[in-house]
């Protein structure tokens, strides 16, 4: 693989032909100035972990479990539920466990039982669920969250031409395809798309949701016989950009078994950065079963 350089663009050739993957690295430190690192990142996501768990950001840091008490927040994401009956979080060197004075003792010999990283897997998960049970509670959300790399973000070329989409061109796109990208039940956050375009019509759509005062979450849908092609990668990597470019830090989310949105993460240049549980009462749980 032969470089050149190009102004501040770097293209990188493959078998004397252009690859699909232009890096903006130099380009976009200029834009957001050079003090958006990871390690800047990564504090502006715990600072806002803290937000949400009613913790300091330095409780991540520590090797030792840390227990809270949950309160509401206005800086906490928009869409949380608080208080907490019990949220464990990890950035993985501790547990800090955001909990109600009800369920204290069992989260507190839960956490103490098992090293942090068992803490989210099952079958441990089990003995957590069965003790909180008789109080009315169960185990709902479980899910890994992402960071940019800004050593290997990049603007990666799409297949199909693209548009970046503001807050009032995103009234059309609320349909039942593009529910990852945007959601139709808190429209107000919405601020920002990349779409991308086949003969006029959206293929794909990344969105950005501004869940809080410093950083918006990457959602993207491709229409199925438009995946694989490189599409969700270049829709999500590009958003990001635009997202970093406007001040503010993306992330993204997925579930572990979601092998195909962990797998854009990383093409994205996204890397894990930190899990999270929720207990969440079992009335909500077994409608989210469609039990009831």
């Amino acid at each position: 693989m032969l470089e050149k350089q190009r102004k501040n663009d770097i293209i990188l050739y493959k078998n004397g032909k252009e690859e699909t993957k232009i890096c903006f690295r130099m380009s976009l430190e200029n834009k957001i100035g050079e003090k958006m690192t990871n390690q800047k990142i990564l504090k502006i996501a715990m600072e806002q972990s803290a937000r949400d768990e009613s913790c300091h950001p330095d409780d991540f840091k520590k090797k030792e479990n840390v227990i809270v008490e949950s309160k509401p927040s206005r800086e906490a994401r928009n869409y949380l539920e608080l208080p907490f009956v019990c949220n464990l979080v990890s950035y993985g060197n501790n547990i800090v466990a955001s909990i109600q004075p009800q369920t204290k003792e069992i989260v507190k010999e839960y956490i103490e039982r098992f090293p942090c990283e068992h803490c989210f897997e099952t079958p441990n998960l089990h003995v957590l669920d069965r003790k909180m049970e008789p109080l009315g509670f169960n185990i709902c959300f479980m899910a890994e969250y992402f960071l940019p790399d800004m050593e290997q973000l990049c603007e990666r070329k799409a297949p199909y031409p693209t548009k970046v989409l503001t807050q009032n061109e995103l009234a059309p796109l609320y349909k039942k395809e593009w529910e990852n990208a945007l959601s139709s039940k808190r429209k107000e956050y919405d601020r920002l798309a990349v779409a991308a375009f086949d003969h006029g019509q959206v293929v794909g759509l990344a969105g950005a949701s501004a869940d809080c005062d410093t950083m918006w979450q990457i959602g993207i849908d491709v229409l199925p016989e438009y995946r694989r092609q490189g599409v969700a990668s270049a829709l999500t990597s590009q958003l990001a950009l635009e997202i970093l470019n406007r001040g503010m830090v993306p992330f993204y989310c997925a579930a572990w078994s979601n092998l195909k949105s962990v797998r854009n993460a990383i093409k994205s240049g996204f890397r894990p950065a930190w899990v999270e549980m929720t207990v969440k009462s079992s009335d909500f749980v077994r409608k989210m079963n469609r039990l009831v």
